[in-house]
């Protein structure tokens, strides 16, 4: 399977259990599937990490340890509370960014220049994957901060 097709399904099976959480969701038959269960929600990513706020930030620990990101769980966790209540496709309409025409975008907020400058390689490039924003902002607070566990404000 390429690349690009993993990643879509990854980024389906990512927005899936993101609207899957706090509501009911329907489930039907994707496209080109046999039945109704190829459209339920995975219980992992394809790197073998639930699919969920506790598994995107596990995973996004684990590149920024290979890449020499500094953060914590703990720092992590206590942002995305902040920012998104843990919604990877919250986005912000209201602030000085949104008037600029740069919303701040996915789990903790970050504008799209941001993300590409900050982006990091092996993670998808959509401020919207929960893992690619996480680990972007994390190598951001890294260069700004000292690391993501020194932010306790918008940033």
């Amino acid at each position: 399977m390429s690349a690009a097709v993993q990643h879509r399904r990854t980024r389906l099976a990512r927005t899936l259990a993101a609207a899957a959480t706090g509501a009911a969701v329907l489930t039907l038959p994707l496209i080109g599937s046999t039945s109704a269960s190829a459209a339920t929600t995975a219980s992992a990513t394809t790197a073998g990490y639930t699919n969920n706020l506790d598994g995107w930030i596990r995973e996004s620990l684990a590149i920024m340890a290979e890449k020499g990101i500094p953060g914590t769980y703990d720092g992590i966790y206590r942002n995305v509370m902040r920012e998104s209540s843990g919604n990877p496709n919250a986005i912000n309409l209201w602030d000085s960014n949104a008037a600029a025409g740069i919303p701040s975008k996915g789990l903790l907020q970050v504008i799209d220049p941001t993300f590409a400058a900050y982006h990091v390689a092996g993670t998808a490039f959509d401020p919207y994957d929960p893992v690619a924003n996480i680990t972007a902002a994390c190598n951001y607070a890294a260069q700004r901060y000292g690391s993501i566990d020194n932010v306790f404000g918008a940033y």
